[in-house]
């Protein structure tokens, strides 16, 4: 009996530190590093918005303003994630016993509104929210991130100057909040059917018959880890710009930066292209012409295959990635502005597009609110810019890949370790000088 109370006694302990226990910002960091490596390799770099304007283009398709109906919600790969993060932190939420629908006072409802807003506009300029504009934007070598961190930390000294401004000045609406709990062995319930749920969809796509859908299921379940390691550390973005400047607490910068790192060096292992790794193919193919060149007298094999498309390709070293995944036309104006906005909304919102996605995972009503308007003012802008063409036309910036610069690989993710070892540094300096807080 005693050693059975002692293994119990450790399934207990595993499960709290699996479960209840808030995990370290660091530790969050480098698991979202390692999961963001992961779904590139596995197909795409993940993001927030993706998921957040297919929502929107099925909001304004249902209300009649968009025409055409976009992508459903099941089949398109943003949504996917977007699904399978708010499963993940629903399902932390929830064995963490920490799920409760939670009402905000009134006027942080009417704030919400205002927050969406603000970052669907914030994320178009952008080409992305926190994690497509900066996060993967710098983690896959775009240039287009470095504008957006420059304006996400200004957009985050702005909300906290507006906060401070609120604090003394609005009194409306500001109590009357109310939270609901749910019994403890409901919410482990919940949190079981969740992860079962996630299981059997995950199956359903993997035996569908087409190639698209059939890689869904694993893009979902890699975002699940996401949400719920994020929910597990309460890692937000939007906080690691926000607490320099209002605590001096930097350690979720120091998270962040660590975590962009681990993404860069990832990037730059699945879009270098590697010769080796169509070596096998190329001995395969060069063996299958030679038998048919033996077999078939008298007929120029190779000139027959010269012609055939994508044949060249097999000549070619290969890269797992395409370079051209989260390089957006924003390295300029778009991305500074952008990123402004968007850390304003984020700041009222009181979470940045990941940030917002766990919450709504945990039951927070404030950030049910904040999506709806987020999908619908990204999607309506996002229709309006590709249709002008802005970004195409360079109108919001350029469009750098930093390794077909003079940079090369090697400089490009010299330059990034080396602008994230500046970050670190600079949170770190300020969490004891406090020179850079903001004084209400």
């Amino acid at each position: 009996m005693a050693e059975e109370s002692i293994f119990l006694g450790k399934m207990q302990g595993l499960y709290k530190k699996l479960c209840q226990d808030e995990w370290s910002a660091n530790t969050v960091g480098i698991i979202v590093g390692l999961f963001s490596v992961l779904l590139m390799a596995w197909w795409r770099p993940w993001g927030a918005v993706g998921a957040v304007r297919n929502w929107g283009d099925w909001i304004l398709y249902g209300i009649g303003v968009f025409k055409e109906a976009p992508k459903g919600p099941l089949m398109d790969s943003g949504s996917v994630i977007g699904i399978g993060f708010v499963a993940g932190a629903f399902i932390s939420a929830n064995l963490g016993s920490n799920f409760a629908i939670r009402v905000p006072p009134a006027w942080e409802r009417v704030k919400a509104v205002f927050a969406g807003i603000f970052m669907g506009i914030g994320a178009t300029l952008a080409g992305g929210c926190n994690v497509g504009g900066f996060y993967n934007a710098i983690g896959n070598l775009s240039a287009s991130g470095f504008a957006m961190w420059v304006g996400l930390i200004f957009g985050a000294i702005a909300g906290l100057k507006y906060i401070y401004w609120e604090m003394e000045h609005i009194t409306w609406g500001t109590g009357g909040g109310t939270t609901v709990e749910l019994p403890r062995a409901l919410q482990v319930i919940l949190g079981v059917i969740c992860i079962a749920a996630l299981i059997w969809g995950a199956h359903a796509y993997s035996v569908s018959e087409s190639s698209y859908a059939a890689s869904l299921g694993g893009l979902m379940l890699l975002s699940a880890v996401l949400g719920y390691s994020m929910q597990r550390g309460r890692w937000c973005m939007i906080q690691g710009f926000r607490e320099p400047h209002m605590t001096g607490d930097c350690t979720m910068a120091k998270s962040v930066a660590l975590s962009i790192c681990i993404v860069a060096i990832g990037a730059t292992v699945l879009k270098y292209h590697v010769p080796e790794r169509l070596r096998s193919v190329r001995d395969t193919f060069s063996s299958a012409m030679e038998e048919v060149s033996n077999q078939a007298q008298g007929v120029d094999v190779d000139a027959a295959v010269e012609d055939v498309d994508g044949i060249g390709t097999l000549q070619k070293p290969l890269a797992v990635l395409s370079k051209n995944n989260y390089v957006r036309g924003t390295f300029g104006w778009g991305g500074v502005v952008g990123g402004l906005v968007f850390g304003f909304g984020a700041m009222l919102a009181g979470g940045c597009g990941t940030g917002t996605l766990w919450r709504v995972g945990e039951g927070q009503v404030k950030l049910w609110i904040v999506v709806p308007f987020f999908a619908i003012s990204n999607a309506l802008m996002t229709k309006w810019f590709r249709a002008a063409e802005f970004e195409a036309n360079g109108k919001l910036g350029a469009r750098v890949f930093l390794p077909d610069t003079f940079l090369g690989y090697g400089g490009t993710l010299a330059l990034i370790l080396g602008a994230m070892a500046l970050w670190y540094v600079v949170v770190d300096w300020n969490e004891e000088s406090n020179k850079l807080i903001v004084e209400m």
